[in-house]
């Protein structure tokens, strides 16, 4: 059969090319689509840790210089993530509250604004909080990040 020249339009040969090289083009950008989402997730965890970590650094700074009341035993940490967004008292200023926090940072890759706390009396190899203070957080997601360590060691 003899096509016209007026006839237009792809053999379906050529559709079946058209799809496969599509195919392979998706397959091959799909691991380096997948890696940029971790990496970004990663970047994010990171950044929540900092601004936690310098809330907490922060509350110490202010309780050490005798700004606020430290509680006996907390060693000038805060009792918990709650007491930096809620704030505490200035000493000295009437009806003054010092916030460190708008609000707790949700962890990227669990999606819950839950964290992993360690107290400032806790073993450093302790798997869970002993509830005196807040001195250092983690997330609480059992992945490994790209560089293969576990996000929970951050």
């Amino acid at each position: 059969m003899r096509r016209s020249r007026d006839a237009s339009g792809f053999t379906i040969v050529e559709l079946v090319l058209v799809v496969a090289v599509l195919g392979i083009l998706t397959a091959l950008a799909f691991p380096s689509a997948r890696y940029a989402y971790v990496h970004t997730k990663e970047l994010e965890l990171r950044a929540a840790l900092r601004e936690l970590r310098g809330a907490i650094d922060e509350y110490k700074r202010w309780s050490d210089a005798g700004l606020i009341a430290v509680t006996v035993g907390s060693d000038g940490y805060p009792p918990g993530l709650a007491a930096l967004v809620e704030g505490v008292e200035v000493i000295g200023q009437v009806d003054k509250k010092m916030r460190f926090l708008r609000r707790v940072p949700v962890d990227p890759m669990t999606g819950e604004s839950e964290w992993g706390l360690r107290s400032y009396q806790d073993d450093p190899d302790a798997g869970e909080w002993g509830g005196e203070n807040v001195f250092d957080v983690r997330s609480l997601s059992p992945a490994r990040a790209l560089d293969g360590s576990e996000y929970a060691t951050w």
